[in-house]
């Protein structure tokens, strides 16, 4: 499947939460801004690292109108325990069989064993507007976005105050 680029519209799913509550993307279209980082697994170095520095920057976030989700292939479970040990409280959706990740086109890295690191930034439409790949840089995947929210709230702002 042909991985989604910028200027694609994010591809509707629904997956269930680290609560067991189902997540469907069509409930956020159209009312926040979007951040989906797919991470390789719950609880590893790395995947640590980012996800609390999400959540560190959440207020941030917050403030750009942008909900952070986080997608990877555990088990809600997992997730469960993953975002109590870390105090996260943003969405972390399980994909099981890896089906939302094919659907966004996120690469694997070494020879296909490691799930890939990407991060994607869409406006209230869905539309993608920054894609930000590294299995390494992981802070950097926060900081992008963090930009890129700011950027976006920036021209929402300047539209409403164009409207007034």
């Amino acid at each position: 499947m042909k991985p989604i680029e910028v200027g694609d519209k994010i591809p509707d799913f629904s997956l269930r939460d680290q609560n067991g509550d189902l997540f469907d993307i069509k409930t956020v279209l159209g009312r926040k801004n979007l951040v989906i980082f797919f991470y390789p697994q719950d609880g590893s170095h790395g995947c640590t690292k980012q996800a609390c520095y999400f959540r560190d920057q959440s207020e941030a976030f917050d403030e750009t109108n942008a909900i952070i989700i986080g997608i990877s292939g555990q088990s809600v479970e997992s997730h469960k325990n993953f975002a109590e040990n870390y105090n996260l409280r943003y969405p972390l959706l399980s994909d099981e069989g890896d089906n939302v990740r094919k659907l966004f086109g996120v690469p694997s890295k070494l020879f296909g064993l490691v799930p890939g690191r990407v991060t994607y930034v869409a406006n209230k439409e869905g539309r993608i507007v920054y894609i930000f790949n590294s299995q390494t840089q992981v802070e950097r995947h926060v900081d992008e976005a963090l930009k890129v929210a700011l950027v976006l709230k920036k021209a929402e702002s300047a539209v409403t105050e164009q409207g007034r």
